[in-house]
């Protein structure tokens, strides 16, 4: 009990009286005490991305967001991916199969017939450009996109050659490709440190505006006959026999033939179809939209300025890109990124963040005191070895980043789209047509694709790994001897590869060139993939069946 500003502590008939200390030790016990738990300051990324103002808000699709909150949810969710849980949890079911045809259920009633579609599409960033093509055929199509359905600000890198497959497609035209190119640039880069420089022209030489391309397609969508659910979220699919049931958020129920989940890297189908499992690989991607550059004419496809470092308790090898940015003649966009294997330890995008700010003065040759940051820019980019995924519902199908059928070493689908949307949308629509939507028929639009395994076990060997029997300038040594053989035998072999196009014929010259001009590199390379020889056997099975192909 307290008494006279005492603590008085009775035990049976003995009284012990304890004096209260002086009053200013009290003040500053409670001093230290507030110090202590007071949240620690804001880090240099936290006090830049909340200086800026960013206009036309965040939209949806990797890189669309540019908050500091934004942010930290997404470290968040890669935190959960590399940390070594002993728990898997169980992911959301958000994909049934029901017995039964949906026609003859009660449950049909409640859906109109202008919630009745040949296929619906979930996700609309990318989505839109295959519900265009699928429209253009006579197809009745939705789209259902969880925010507003409009591109980001920042630019889209691409090649000339891949925008015009668009036009073979029907869903752009030459015009539109001059209306939403905002920069062009030549000659670009590839640079490793201490090695030397790689010139190439119109590799990735365009800057598209995301915003007035998805603007077209919209247009295009809707008139077309297309129907968009804007602010809609999908909370499960009922599969039928002869129909796919939409149960959306807001109570709405959309009926259709074939579902496309075209709802990016961390789509909840997916996450049920790979039931919780840990990604193969890791692409992690930071850099900013500054504006302030005076020398801003050329570009980088690939540079690395300095060897493997020491991040946090783990380690990384650090690439960049840097590209003019179309919104003005002294804006660029620089990117830093790296390729990691998810594991306890490894760097949070925000630790990446405060490196970027320290790294990317030295490697533009600017003070950031002189750049106005416009846009701060992140994304984690899983990878998996078995990939592209086949379908694992009937009527259910994954496109673009959900399908897996981008590059391991890159982090951007919108290339691979312009490469595979005539393919797809010719058989999607024959298997709508023909009524083949087993998941055994639709697995056969997502094939088995060597290159695309050849090219993980390269996001491997480019993956930066905590030992000490391997060079910390291994990776740049064994990349730039890369280029240096490809720029030896010419565009033909080169211009691929910076595409993310493995081929048979220029990776078998490539590789030879090394094994003769660099014999020492290979011991390493098995150091630095760190895996069994089993492993090399299937890269072994893939190159063989690159040839095959």
């Amino acid at each position: 009990m307290v008494k006279n500003g005492g603590l008085s502590i009775c035990h049976g008939s003995s009284s012990f009286v304890l004096s209260p200390p002086p009053l200013f030790p009290i003040r500053r016990n409670f001093y230290l005490l507030a110090q202590a738990t007071a949240a620690p300051p804001p880090s240099r990324t936290q006090r830049i991305m909340e200086s800026i103002s960013v206009s036309g808000g965040e939209v949806g699709g990797a890189g669309g967001s540019y908050s500091y909150n934004s942010l930290k949810r997404l470290d968040s969710l890669w935190s959960t991916l590399f940390s070594h849980s002993p728990v898997v949890q169980e992911p959301q079911q958000v994909v049934s199969n029901i017995p039964g045809i949906f026609s003859e259920s009660e449950q049909a009633a409640k859906c109109g017939g202008d919630d009745v579609f040949d296929v619906v599409v979930c996700g609309g960033t990318l989505g839109i450009f295959i519900a265009t093509a699928l429209s253009s055929k006579g197809l009745r199509v939705g789209i259902v996109e969880k925010s507003i359905l409009k591109g980001r600000e920042q630019d889209w890198n691409i090649s000339r050659k891949e925008l015009l497959e668009l036009v073979e497609v029907g869903v752009l035209t030459e015009d539109d490709i001059v209306s939403v190119t905002s920069a062009s640039f030549n000659p670009n880069r590839c640079g490793f440190e201490g090695k030397g420089e790689i010139w190439v022209n119109d590799i990735l030489n365009l800057g598209v505006s995301p915003a007035k391309l998805i603007d077209i397609m919209r247009k295009r969508f809707d008139s077309l006959g297309g129907v968009i659910f804007e602010g809609c979220s999908l909370s499960n699919i009922s599969v039928y026999e002869d129909s796919a049931i939409l149960q959306l958020a807001d109570g709405k129920i959309l009926s259709s033939r074939l579902v496309i989940d075209a709802m990016g890297n961390f789509s909840p189908i997916v996450k049920q179809i790979r039931r919780g499992r840990k990604p193969d690989g890791m692409c992690l991607v930071v850099g900013s939209c500054c504006r302030g550059f005076k020398d801003n004419i050329t570009s980088d496809v690939i540079f690395s300025s300095a060897s493997v470092k020491s991040v946090g308790k783990s380690v990384a090898q650090y690439f960049w890109e840097a590209f003019p940015a179309g919104s003005g003649p002294l804006e660029r966009t620089t990117y830093m990124f790296t390729y990691l294997n998810p594991e306890p330890g490894c760097p949070l995008l925000e630790e990446l963040l405060e490196d970027y700010w320290d790294l990317m003065p030295k490697y533009q040759g600017v003070s950031l005191d002189d750049l106005e940051v416009l846009r701060v820019i992140y994304g984690i980019f899983p990878t998996y070895r078995d990939s592209p995924l086949p379908a694992a519902f009937d009527r259910v199908l994954q496109f673009g980043d959900a399908s897996g059928i981008q590059s391991p070493v890159s982090f951007g689908g919108f290339g691979s789209l312009t490469r595979h949307l005539g393919r797809l949308s010719v058989g999607i629509y024959e298997a709508v047509n023909s009524n083949y939507l087993d998941a055994r028929s639709l697995s056969l639009l997502n094939p088995y694709m060597p290159n695309l395994s050849a090219s993980w076990l390269f996001q491997r060997a480019m993956s930066a790994k905590m030992q000490s029997d391997v060079s910390p300038n291994f990776i740049n040594e064994l990349l730039y001897a890369n280029f240096q053989s490809m720029q030896k035998l010419g565009d033909p072999v080169l211009r691929p590869f910076l595409q993310d196009v493995i081929q048979f014929g220029p990776l078998v010259k490539t590789l030879g060139l090394v094994m003769l001009n660099q014999p020492l590199l290979i011991p390493s390379i098995f150091k630095q993939a760190s895996v069994c020889v089993c492993v090399f056997i299937y890269f072994f099975i893939y190159y063989i069946m690159l040839k095959i192909e």
